[in-house]
């Protein structure tokens, strides 16, 4: 099974210049993802990290690998759209070669646990079959709700009643 980037976006809640994933080409529900981020010298970080070198920081392509984590726990939660997949914990995270603009990344991640609220991944990015980072990462879902009021917004509708401002 594969996705499309409009599919994608079905999935994740990320959105330019954060979605790290821009198609996907293997899907086993539970097991296994495989994903595509084609990396080009557009991407705003390019523009500080690092002048006349141009990197991809080793921290976004961990968070590629987190996004395609993310994307296979939420595949199995009927009300997805209410849910957030965030990053708690990564492991044994090894870097082992620069991606620079022109690279085609190709990221890898196969599931070591999952359960209804948590998960554990085994994530895997290469160029052209050669390894630039592996990590195992932990994960947890969350409801967007409890999100937001971590955050301070108290509009929404599981927020309670509004505080009082004291102004009469």
């Amino acid at each position: 099974m594969t996705f499309a980037i409009q599919e994608i976006l079905d999935f994740l809640p990320h959105r330019y210049p954060f979605l790290l994933i821009d198609r996907v080409v293997e899907f086993e529900p539970a097991k296994r993802l495989v994903a595509i981020k084609n990396v080009t010298i557009n991407e705003p970080f390019f523009q500080g990290h690092f002048p006349g070198y141009p990197i991809m920081p080793g921290v976004l392509v961990v968070e590629a690998m987190a996004q395609a984590g993310g994307m296979i726990m939420l595949a199995e939660i009927a009300d997805r759209d209410k849910k957030l997949v965030v990053f708690t914990g990564i492991e044994r995270a090894k870097f082992r070669r620069p991606v620079t603009p022109g690279d085609q990344l190709r990221i890898e991640v196969d599931v070591l646990a999952f359960r209804s609220r948590a998960g554990r991944i085994a994530g895997r990015a290469t160029v052209e079959g050669k390894l630039a980072c592996e990590a195992t990462l932990t994960c947890q879902v969350v409801t967007r709700e409890r999100e937001r009021r971590a955050h301070g917004d108290t509009t929404g509708p599981d927020a309670g009643p509004e505080p009082d401002s004291g102004i009469a």
